[in-house]
């Protein structure tokens, strides 16, 4: 997968395209931008928490509120020509992350806000030098070699969906805007149809969103997964509630009831995966 942005005009949510094989049309500039405009909002959040609030539970039950996890993702993001995403090098989702956090283990919350502020510093000026030089490369995600650009992508997603599992289980709501909504939801799709595809399973589907973000997504599943997104205003499923349950956090059958079931339980792969434990294979 190539992710590029035709000259001279930007690509914004709303002409979104992804793809498994051949060109996307995503503008990682703007995507940087809302991913640090997203940051900022969370970090805000972050330096009004009180010493309960870094040691309440999450939406994922074996993780506390605590962000080390989101400062080993700002590693794994900046240090893209390595394999640590990569499944054929034994990176599991459910258990890979885990080990991460044994090197900071003691580390106070004070200690992880200051090297989460830092280290994402460090990966957006990195990224932006890479912009700038115009830097092609792939690297090893989940579902195959991607371009560098979508790793960026899959950091906001993974990044997005953490801050959910951290500030609604406290009954905070989760500061947020369209772009950064649609980013996630878009990515959320595009994942969950290629997990499908590992399984065997192939979704044809449009989408009707509606919510911040929403819109229509329309996949597509022959030799490859594309996912067009059209920016729009439209009844439909919440997006970001979609997202939600696409990752496995809430049942897709609340969200996605007016699918077929054969799509949805195709969708739900990668929930069904999140949600089993590791050394058991998915129902």
């Amino acid at each position: 997968m190539i992710a590029r942005s035709p000259a001279p005009e930007k690509i914004r949510p709303g002409q979104l395209l992804l793809r498994t094989g051949g060109a996307c049309d995503l503008d990682p500039g703007h995507l940087l931008e809302v991913f640090g405009a997203q940051r900022q909002r969370f970090v805000t959040v972050l330096r009004g928490f009180g010493p309960g609030d870094w040691a309440a539970p999450t939406r994922c039950a074996a993780w506390s509120a605590h962000v080390r996890h989101l400062c080993d993702c700002n590693a794994t993001a900046a240090a893209a020509d390595d394999r640590a995403l990569d499944l054929t090098a034994g990176f599991d989702p459910r258990i890979t992350p885990r080990g991460w956090l044994t090197a900071s283990a003691s580390e106070s919350p004070a200690a992880t806000l200051g090297r989460f502020v830092t280290t994402t510093g460090e990966l957006f000026a990195l990224c932006r030098d890479r912009l700038a030089r115009r830097q092609r490369f792939d690297v090893p995600l989940p579902f195959g070699p991607m371009d560098w650009t979508m790793l960026l992508l899959h950091a906001f997603w993974d990044s997005w969906l953490h801050e959910r599992d951290v500030l609604l289980a406290q009954g905070w709501q989760h500061p947020t805007d369209g772009d950064a909504t649609a980013y996630a939801t878009a990515y959320g799709v595009f994942i969950a149809a290629a997990v499908a595809s590992m399984f065997g399973d192939h979704v044809q589907e449009k989408l009707t969103l509606g919510g911040d973000g929403g819109g229509v997504f329309d996949l597509g599943a022959h030799r490859t997964i594309t996912l067009t997104v059209t920016r729009v205003t439209t009844a439909g499923p919440p997006a970001a509630e979609v997202t939600d349950a696409l990752a496995g956090r809430s049942p897709a059958a609340t969200v996605l009831g007016d699918l077929p079931a054969s799509s949805r339980a195709a969708l739900s792969r990668m929930a069904d995966f999140f949600n089993t434990p590791a050394g058991q294979a998915p129902a």
